[in-house]
């Protein structure tokens, strides 16, 4: 053995470090590929929700277009119906829940008296364990005690002491200055400061800022989704030319009419219970005679598109608002009950049954894919966050090597394992030992 290789004196050793360096490598450019993927979603969520809903929504109207084409009707009128379906179903649900909007808006002067008085009147209830919170901090010592004799409380510092805070107005005073002994008196000077602080910005001002870029993408993801559908099957037949082999242009196809297929069906039966569930809940709130039975009921049919946390969300605005309109506290515990009990009946029965095995997902990927995406593309992407599960799933169903991948986002119970009987080890007398004697 030469003493000037050193390395063929450990050549296993070698050998696993050869293996395990390019492993760590490739993790590492899988890691930094994933934070610059993130930051890509999250910077340019302005372009890209647009064109994600645009998309999903192709998907969904291809087989009315297709439908339209066997009546020997233009893909171009197709597109022309869908997005003005689009707009006509927007601009009625802004019209049904404006109206309650506008009397929100109109008696907000009253609202406002009301809510400061239920707020009076829940911190009342809560004064008799403010006290007992108080004689304990007292006791124990943690309530900072009574100051020593001799010694006052020190004044709460006015706006004009801080030089840093904001204060508009007007200071208006007499500078008198002192006198010197054989100088002439000077008169009196006025002095008029005026400090001027920077308008803050309300929740008016914020949305107001915000609606022009919303509208601008609502219009462009209704503008793609015209060209996507007008364009017919052109969307189709570039993705199947990208592949060489005829079995792969065949095997994209199919996944491109099953993603078809399966968002059709999801979003179909989500939408018809998500409507029959949003009139369940205005029947509700006007059973328990809550204000605007029919927002809750509009607030519930789109509230349901997002899973998990939508339902929630609706059990405490109602619950809230039920607080601040009665004056018992027991009607709206019974107001959150009942909606609470609407959505879990619409959520593990209805919805289970309506809802293709198919379609359904593993619930710790759905609930972790929606705050994903919340982070990122913030309400939009909580609805599009399972309408992306399911296109993935199909994806993985079709592409080789993506079948544990598609196996761990299916929701249905996997099969039992069988238990393998372990064969005993072979006996000396077996003949399985050979003897190197």
């Amino acid at each position: 053995m030469s003493p000037e290789n050193p390395n063929h004196m450990f050549p296993l050793s070698d050998h696993r470090e050869r293996q395990s360096l390019p492993r760590v490598a490739n993790w590492a450019v899988i890691g930094i590929f994933l934070l610059l993927m993130f930051s890509f979603f999250a910077q340019a969520r302005a372009f890209l929700m647009p064109v994600t809903l645009a998309i999903l929504l192709f998907f969904v109207f291809s087989p009315f277009r297709r439908f339209m084409e066997r009546l020997h009707i233009a893909p171009v009128i197709s597109a022309t119906i869908v997005s003005l379906g689009l707009v006509v179903l927007v601009s009625v649900i802004g019209f049904i829940v404006s109206g309650p909007i506008n009397r929100l808006i109109d008696n907000s002067s009253l609202i406002e008296y009301r809510l400061e008085q239920r707020f009076d009147d829940i911190r009342s209830n809560f004064k008799g364990l403010e006290r007992a919170a108080a004689k304990i901090d007292e006791l124990t010592g943690g309530g900072g005690g009574t100051l020593p004799e001799g010694q006052s409380t020190p004044a709460a510092p006015t706006p004009n002491d801080d030089p840093t805070s904001n204060v508009t107005g007007t200071v208006t005073g007499t500078v008198t200055s002192v006198p010197t002994p054989g100088a002439p008196q000077p008169p009196d000077q006025h002095i008029q400061v005026e400090v001027n602080s920077a308008p803050q910005s309300s929740a008016l001002t914020g949305a107001m800022e915000l609606g022009p870029a919303f509208i601008g993408q609502i219009i462009f993801t209704l503008f793609m989704l015209f060209f996507l559908i007008s364009s017919g099957d052109l969307l189709y037949l570039k993705i199947v030319q990208s592949f060489d082999r005829m079995s792969e242009k065949r095997a994209a196809y199919l996944a491109l009419r099953e993603i078809e297929q399966r968002l059709g069906d999801y979003l179909g039966a989500i939408t018809l219970i998500n409507a029959c569930l949003g009139i369940a809940i205005g029947l509700a709130m006007w059973a328990w005679d809550m204000p605007s039975p029919m927002l809750f009921g509009v607030s519930a049919f789109l509230l349901n598109y997002i899973p998990y946390l939508g339902p929630v969300t609706g059990v405490i605005i109602a619950s809230l608002v039920g607080i601040f309109v009665f004056d018992d506290f027991f009607t709206p515990l019974m107001v959150g009950v009942t909606y609470l009990t609407i959505t879990s009946i619409e959520g593990q029965l209805i919805t289970p049954y309506f809802v293709s095995r198919k379609l359904q997902l593993n619930t710790v990927v759905v609930f972790l894919t929606v705050a994903l995406w919340a982070w990122l593309w913030s309400v939009l992407g909580m609805i599009v966050a399972v309408p992306l599960l399911v296109v993935m799933r199909v994806l993985a169903d079709h592409i080789p090597g993506l079948e544990k991948f598609g196996n761990f986002l299916a929701g249905e119970d996997p099969p039992q394992l069988e238990a393998e009987d372990e064969e005993p080890p072979p006996s000396p007398s077996s003949g399985a030992f050979v003897s190197k004697g």
